[in-house]
């Protein structure tokens, strides 16, 4: 296990746009900064919850510098996937130069020799922990857990919901990051190092509770989310509706 940036529950930020569809950086850090305030630990820019394939290149660097300036004395996270190590290595740079304290990123969907492709991204991150994503649903390709002991990484974040992968994980001596939110209370149980769950910027209070097994709050959690999935325009409207932030989406 390594000396991990944070413990507990951390978001997966949702990025704001306005009604023209334009990132609205300066939301997306105050939204950012309530949940901080909530007593998230940590936060995820340019994820997946993000809507991270809509955004170019430059507005990742706009988010992640807004975002770590509305939250200092948390670590700030940024997703820099890329189709291939370049690309991702170029991201990783772009999110460090702009405050990132370490980095997000999935295997490419087309697969490719996952040694080359996180050497280059832990150099191109200059010394940050990088994080492998294990989201292939999603975001990406497979991370397999037998593979994780090779890598040049400090940790992963798996967001398959997979229980019995979650405690394999356990196994491989680097941090694990639960991304499901039904499975908060049982990361916390099982000794995972944290999570990274949308949920967190709907229901904060609820998953630092659920992190710590209070069931009542985890069973809120996983309601929260499921209703919140059932409507139209799920999470977004979900926190418009609570907020007051915009529910205007890109993707999907």
């Amino acid at each position: 296990m390594t000396d991990a940036l944070w413990h507990g529950p951390a978001v997966a930020l949702v990025n704001l746009f306005d009604p023209d569809g334009g990132v609205d950086a300066a939301a997306t850090a105050e939204h950012a900064a309530r949940v901080v305030a909530a007593g998230i630990r940590a936060v995820l820019v340019n994820g997946s919850t993000g809507e991270a394939s809509t955004l170019t290149d430059d507005e990742r660097v706009t988010l992640v510098a807004a975002v770590r300036e509305a939250c200092p004395g948390v670590p700030v996270l940024a997703g820099t996937s890329g189709e291939w190590h370049g690309q991702a290595a170029a991201r990783t740079r772009a999110a460090v130069r702009a405050g990132a304290d370490a980095l997000l990123v999935a295997p490419p969907r087309l697969g490719g020799d996952l040694g080359d492709y996180y050497t280059a991204v832990a150099a191109a991150a200059g010394g940050q922990p990088v994080l492998a994503y294990h989201y292939p649903a999603v975001a990406g390709g497979p991370v397999p857990v037998g593979a994780l002991a090779t890598l040049p990484v400090t940790g992963i974040k798996d967001s398959s919901g997979d229980a019995a992968r979650l405690g394999h994980e356990l196994e491989a001596g680097c941090d694990v990051y639960v991304g499901a939110s039904a499975l908060l209370g049982y990361a916390g149980w099982l000794g995972a190092t944290g999570a990274i769950v949308a949920a967190a910027n709907l229901v904060p209070e609820d998953c630092l509770a659920a992190w710590e097994r209070d069931v009542a709050a985890q069973r809120r959690v996983m309601r929260a989310e499921r209703e919140a999935k059932a409507g139209p325009g799920g999470l977004k409207a979900a926190i418009a509706a609570r907020y007051g932030t915009s529910p205007r989406r890109r993707a999907g």
